[in-house]
């Protein structure tokens, strides 16, 4: 008898139309449909690492510039605090070096026969005052008497301006005080009388008795 719900036997199984049965991508095309990358050149990638060295190298330098600069600045920090740090105290401390000179300078004129006392005592402020001044520079700290010198803005402060036929004009003719410095530095500027309508200073190298 002849089975009627037998299905008809086949050899192969027909593919349906349009769907690609190879697990293999089409040559030149990626996985999203566009060109294959060519690969890097071994002369490409010799150059692309070399830039990179100078790169790394250039940074390096200016790195080691930097620090280089940040440790001479820091030096230099520390030297002015090491040196300049007694500056505040310095100012008081000069102070009682002016008050000795003024001490001395409201003293009579030594005189023959003067009286003892007088005598002991002037002697007395001048050894005080010799002996604190030498004290003072050893540790930096200096004076400078500016009478007969040019007037210097940065070292002098005009206290007034006086008329005079003895001094030149643009000269310090009387200073009340000296110029105190520490270590090169200002500490404290010297108050000074300057002198103007004077003769005019000669210049250096030029004979006026000519």
């Amino acid at each position: 008898m002849t089975d009627h719900n037998a299905s008809p036997e086949t050899a192969h199984d027909v593919p349906e139309q349009g769907v690609e049965t190879s697990g293999h991508e089409t040559p030149g095309m990626n996985e999203t449909g566009g060109e294959t990358l060519e690969e890097t050149t071994p002369e490409a990638r010799i150059e692309a690492l070399e830039a990179e060295v100078a790169e790394l190298k250039d940074r390096w330098v200016r790195s080691e510039a930097e620090s280089q600069n940040i440790r001479a600045r820091a030096k230099r920090d520390i030297e002015d605090a090491r040196q300049y740090a007694i500056q505040k105290f310095a100012r008081d401390v000069v102070e009682a070096a002016e008050n000795l000179q003024r001490g001395l300078a409201s003293l009579p004129p030594k005189t023959e026969g003067e009286d003892t006392l007088t005598t002991k005592l002037r002697e007395g402020i001048e050894g005080t005052e010799r002996s604190f001044l030498n004290i003072l520079e050893r540790h930096g700290i200096t004076c400078e008497d500016p009478t007969g010198k040019p007037f210097d803005a940065n070292l002098h402060q005009a206290m007034a301006e006086q008329p005079s036929d003895q001094h030149p004009s643009g000269h310090v003719m009387q200073s009340w005080t000296p110029a105190w410095l520490l270590k090169g530095r200002l500490l404290k500027p010297a108050m000074v009388v300057v002198a103007k309508g004077g003769a005019q200073a000669a210049p250096q190298g030029v004979d006026k008795t000519a």
